[in-house]
């Protein structure tokens, strides 16, 4: 199932979400490490690219390494849309991912990520605007709709084509819904059958087989997962192989887990340094964690240390009785 994104062919189009404050530099790295094709930045406000601020450009930082990426953003004024495409190709982003599916209030009461799905309008030239301004390939990521009286996800997808963005990928939830319910991956096909450029399913792919079954119901040409992957970076590259070979691969045991966690730890006390490391940390260890024994008591202690030493020898102390008993 490989598809072409301008020059950029991805033989197996398992897709790492765009997720703000989750998809930073450090676990792009580690989801890349376990075999996805390509991975995308968190959701970068465009005004705030423009304009350099430090903290948005950290978020897009050394792109060079990680290609192909793609950078998404988000806003809803056509040139300023345009300049932060322009400006983030510049920096080394393979593609550009515009945002109009994100549901948070902050965001859609900007007028922006899925409010702009009811603007079609507005979405129409920001998308001619921002494929216009840069030469690689140019994605859209939408829901089905703003609530289920306007599903018109097959409309925009639509719109985007005519507009010459390369693929779409659509949440099979409307904004309405935010992240309840079920998303309805056959609504996903109905994008699919109204479109010829490729069309990427995403909602409640938790699993390989939530996978397989997602392409079945909605033929869509990828997947692109987002939540399923918060503790577990390696399900992407699970999926991928599967979807390749056939076959299962086995989840790291206790002792690869406690090895990857303890590797995420360091990459984000470099990237960030010590003190905001730390903290930014916490939700991965409290993640990777859940549902273990104690994890609840682990989490809480974890949550109120500040020294990174401290945090690294409670991590070992904590899986350390885990992978004694998984050997024994």
């Amino acid at each position: 199932m490989p598809i072409k994104l301008g020059p950029i062919r991805l033989d197996m189009p398992v897709i790492l979400a765009p997720m703000a404050g989750v998809t930073d530099r450090p676990f792009r790295r580690l989801v890349r490490r376990f075999g996805v094709d390509l991975v995308v930045s968190e959701m970068i406000a465009s005004k705030a690219m423009v304009m350099a601020r430090d903290k948005t450009l950290k978020m897009a930082a050394c792109l060079t390494d990680e290609h192909p990426m793609a950078v998404q953003i988000v806003g809803n004024e056509p040139e300023v849309m345009a300049d932060a495409a322009r400006f983030n190709v510049d920096r080394g982003a393979a593609l550009i991912d515009i945002n109009m599916g994100c549901p948070a209030k902050k965001i859609v009461k900007g007028e922006a990520g899925a409010a702009l799905m009811r603007d079609e309008r507005l979405a129409g030239r920001i998308m001619e605007a921002v494929v216009e301004a840069v030469d690689v390939p140019v994605t859209v990521k939408m829901r089905s709709g703003w609530d289920d009286a306007s599903r018109n996800a097959p409309k925009l997808a639509c719109i985007a084509e005519e507009s010459g963005v390369a693929a779409v990928t659509v949440h099979g939830r409307t904004r309405a819904q935010f992240y309840g319910g079920r998303a309805d991956w056959s609504f996903i096909g109905d994008v699919k059958d109204a479109v010829g450029i490729p069309v990427i399913g995403n909602g409640d792919v938790a699993s390989v087989d939530d996978a397989k079954a997602m392409i079945e119901t909605s033929g869509a040409d990828g997947v692109m997962i987002g939540r399923a992957t918060f503790g577990r970076p390696w399900l992407p590259g699970r999926v991928r192989h599967f979807l390749r070979t056939g076959k299962h691969l086995p989840e790291p045991d206790i002792s690869e887990q406690l090895s990857i966690i303890l590797g995420h730890y360091d990459d984000i006390l470099t990237h960030y340094g010590i003190y905001g490391g730390i903290r930014i940390a916490r939700k991965h260890i409290g993640w990777y964690s859940k549902g273990l024994p104690g994890s609840a008591s682990f989490r809480s202690e974890v949550m109120t240390l500040i020294d990174a030493d401290t945090v690294r020898r409670r991590i070992e102390a904590f899986y350390e009785p885990l992978i004694q008993r998984e050997a024994a």
